[in-house]
């Protein structure tokens, strides 16, 4: 049986992914495509979170993509709403005849003798290996394990008669009404359960070992509404994510310029939001600075106005152990519960379950060096799409895809056929490529690609520079070494990089 080849291998049918297929079609016409998907379905993520309240952190107008505008009232969106949103993406472009569902990818190894990929794909139930070859991997899947979240191994979890759930295996058939729930951490998760169980149960309790940063915000843009009133919806487009964009940049950059007079005007809110009679500074006000890790939002301050009308609390404290009944606290303190929800995070993992090899050598991405956020050193003709941490996931997603775009291009317009980015002498990698210090980010960090000090080994949280990183730098920077049929084999890499930089054409600055 012939192996069916493509000549870019999409994986992941998600947010990601679709963007990615966008501008594989629109801007390499001529290039043959494929999109891979281990679920059933399209929507990646948000097809995956059924919890109840499950919503994004971002505006949609910047988590939507700038080709097809958001134009619901809605800026923070739920999760539902951004599922149908990625689906009629999908089937508006005709990116829906191009998915393989129930296709998990479980290696993927490059030749630089034939300048493929030969991946081998788990098809349907059955798991099925099946073989196909591409000239381009472009993964698409996300940094974490959909298959399981992260629950800590927790003293006397046996003895609890009730029912315990991480959210990311949410029955969808669980009945909370007039229940007492206990929600165990204090990340987006456990902030967007709170308030959306605490309409119907009994009571609900967010349990957390340290506060979080907690913003609120207005689920409705009055701006960006008025705008798509009064200009066209094009124009109003550019002008809200420019707006959005320009704001979400102002606010970090003053988190870490001034992060002691952010950390207060956040509590200040708090205190605001909630009124006398709740200690904000003891549930509210963490001890690390704002933007070590994520904050949380909570629109139209829904859990700070469930807090208020009584159903649900905060407790700062510590488990010492479950009891049959709930939880016994380091304080001394008994929470009873009928359920205990884990939302304990996620793990974070690369390429989850996927095995990589170059020229028959394992690849260990934790030895690698990140180039420019997106390919990493010694891996030809691979990039992933990663988001950004401090804002819209999307904006680098459509950055990405955009130059991944050009790089293609740039090979055909010169006849090449691998391109390898290579790690220069002295770029030891002393940072891990995503600088939170958040707990899954921690535990995830022994397995992660590093980051250099220069460019394009630094990678950067900020959208206005990688403008220039992506869609105005030099393609053949020094660092990329671009390879001809056979050229490769006749030219080892370590010598290619020796021989200093390969020809410059003014086309490599075109967008």
């Amino acid at each position: 049986m012939a192996v069916e080849h493509v000549d870019v291998l999409i994986v992941g049918a998600g947010l990601s992914g679709v963007c990615a297929a966008y501008y594989i079609q629109t801007r390499c016409p001529k290039k043959s495509y494929a999109v891979i998907e281990a679920r059933d379905s399209i929507g990646g993520t948000w097809d995956l979170f059924r919890y109840p309240g499950v919503r994004s952190d971002s505006d949609m107008h910047t988590l939507g993509y700038s080709f097809r505008p958001w134009k619901e009232a809605k800026a923070i969106a739920d999760g539902p709403a951004i599922l149908n949103y990625v689906r009629e993406t999908a089937q508006v472009y005709g990116i829906d005849k191009k998915i393989r569902f129930n296709h998990r990818l479980r290696q993927a190894s490059w030749s630089s003798e034939d300048a493929l990929w030969t991946v081998e794909i788990e098809r349907g139930p059955q798991r099925e290996i099946v073989t196909m070859t591409c000239n381009f991997l472009y993964t698409c899947t996300g940094y974490y394990d959909y298959e399981q979240g992260y629950t800590p191994p927790f003293p006397g979890v046996e003895r609890f008669k009730g029912q315990i759930i991480h959210p990311q295996q949410w029955p969808q058939d669980l009945d909370y009404a007039g229940k007492r729930v206990v929600v165990i951490g204090s990340g987006a998760t456990a902030v967007t359960l709170v308030p959306a169980m605490a309409e119907t149960a009994a009571h609900v309790t967010m349990l957390q070992r340290s506060p979080t940063y907690i913003v609120a915000r207005p689920s409705e843009d009055v701006i960006a509404n008025f705008l798509h009133r009064v200009l066209p919806s094009r124009v109003a487009h550019a002008l809200v994510r420019s707006k959005n964009i320009a704001f979400t940049m102002y606010f970090y950059d003053l988190a870490r310029r001034r992060p002691a007079y952010v950390k207060q005007e956040i509590i200040k809110m708090a205190k605001k939001e909630l009124g006398p009679g709740f200690d904000v500074e003891r549930d509210f006000s963490p001890s690390y600075n704002p933007w070590d890790q994520r904050l949380c939002l909570v629109p139209d301050a829904d859990l700070f106005n469930a807090m208020k009308a009584g159903k649900a609390s905060v407790v700062t404290d510590q488990i010492e152990t479950f009891t049959e009944t709930g939880l016994r606290l380091r304080s001394g303190k008994e929470l009873p519960a009928d359920i205990i929800i884990t939302a304990t995070g996620l793990n974070m993992r690369l390429m989850v379950r996927t095995h990589l090899f170059v020229d028959g050598e394992p690849v260990d991405l934790a030895k690698t060096l990140s180039y420019r956020g997106t390919m990493v050193s010694g891996v030809p003709n691979l990039a992933a799409s990663f988001g950004y941490t401090n804002a819209s996931w999307t904006l680098k997603c459509e950055l990405i895809a955009q130059y991944v775009c050009r790089l293609l291009n740039y090979m055909d317009r010169h006849g090449y056929v691998e391109c390898l980015p290579q790690r220069p002498p002295g770029e030891k990698g002393e940072q891990p490529v995503v600088n939170l210090t958040s707990g899954y980010v921690q535990r995830a960090l022994a397995t992660l690609p590093r980051q250099g000090r220069h460019q394009p080994w630094r990678t950067y949280q900020n959208y206005v520079r990688d403008i220039f990183n992506f869609r105005l730098s030099r393609l053949n920077d020094g660092a990329m070494r671009f390879f001809q049929r056979g050229e490769r084999a006749a030219v080892p890499v370590l010598a290619a990089a020796a021989s200093g930089d390969s020809p410059r054409t003014p086309e490599e600055t075109m967008i």
